[in-house]
């Protein structure tokens, strides 16, 4: 039996969706917070039960009869995603799991300018510490988080942003086919994985020049100083320390942190990863109404 958490959430949902086209149904279970909005998944025969990484109790019911847990990070950072991961680890291990995988994130390290990345570090920590054999899946940056930028872009013509360093963005497409084949594949990758990328790390700059060619826009990139950013977020009524977080995004690109490109995800997909040209194209078509 193969557990996948989150399993309603972009990564989790598209991740399930490839594991069938490589497992029976009867082999699939998924861990949800609210089992009603996974029907569709149960109407195949996959197993549903709820489960929350802050309900111990919920967890030994979801993880029953594991063999693999897919561990899909929470959408929080600090202290409480650390501690929920942890809670999910201690529930994998307490269901008897071989194996536990979790989705971290290239760049993971105690010392990264980046929230997020000290806390994946932390958890692989955590992970190691569990006693049992698991895979991080070190996932290259979201692509749909380069495409977040664009509403104010497609406004003003003008990407004002701080200064950056290339990213390996990185469909969540891909990194869903990925998990499944490992997950289908089991042991094949342990510890963690080479970071799971597309074939390019772009700039802001490049992303300005994609974009100006998908919508037939002059779109321009400007430079914003840290501190004239962060004060015109918290202006608009950004939290001071979300948008700490998010200056910590553009430092951590800065030293390098997202610039690796990797093979191994290609090699997973026996393809070539899909890029972010195709990735803005779908989602700046959708807006334009294309």
């Amino acid at each position: 039996m193969i557990i996948v958490t989150g399993a309603t959430g972009q990564l989790g949902r598209q991740t399930v969706e490839r594991l069938l086209t490589r497992v029976p149904a009867d082999r699939i279970g998924i861990s949800v917070r609210d089992p009603q909005k996974a029907q569709a998944f149960a109407d195949q025969g996959i197993r549903v039960r709820p489960g929350s990484f802050t309900d111990a109790a919920s967890l030994a019911s979801a993880f029953e009869g594991a063999s693999q847990v897919l561990i899909v990070s929470v959408d929080k950072m600090g202290e409480e995603a650390v501690r929920q991961h942890r809670a999910a680890i201690d529930g994998a291990v307490a269901a008897g799991a071989r194996r536990i995988l979790y989705t971290s994130h290239m760049g993971a390290d105690a010392s990264s300018h980046f929230q997020p990345c000290r806390d994946h570090a932390a958890t692989e920590d955590a992970l190691r510490a569990s006693g049992v054999p698991f895979t991080s899946l070190r996932n290259g940056f979201y692509a749909a988080s380069a495409v977040q930028f664009r509403g104010h872009a497609m406004r003003s013509g003008e990407i004002a942003l701080p200064a950056d360093g290339p990213v390996s963005w990185t469909a969540h497409a891909d990194l869903a086919d990925a998990a499944a084949v490992i997950l289908a594949d089991e042991g094949r990758f342990d510890g963690p994985t080479p970071p799971l990328t597309a074939t390019q790390a772009l700039t802001f700059d490049d992303i300005a020049r994609i974009a100006t060619d998908v919508t037939g826009r002059t779109i321009k990139r400007s430079t914003a100083p840290d501190d004239q950013f962060r004060q015109q977020l918290v202006g608009r009524g950004v939290p001071a320390e979300a948008a700490d977080q998010l200056l910590g995004m553009f430092a951590a690109s800065r030293a390098g942190d997202f610039a690796a490109v990797d093979p191994t995800l290609a090699t997973l997909l026996g393809r070539e990863p899909i890029t972010l040209s195709t990735v803005l194209r779908e989602r700046l078509s959708d807006i334009d109404g294309r």
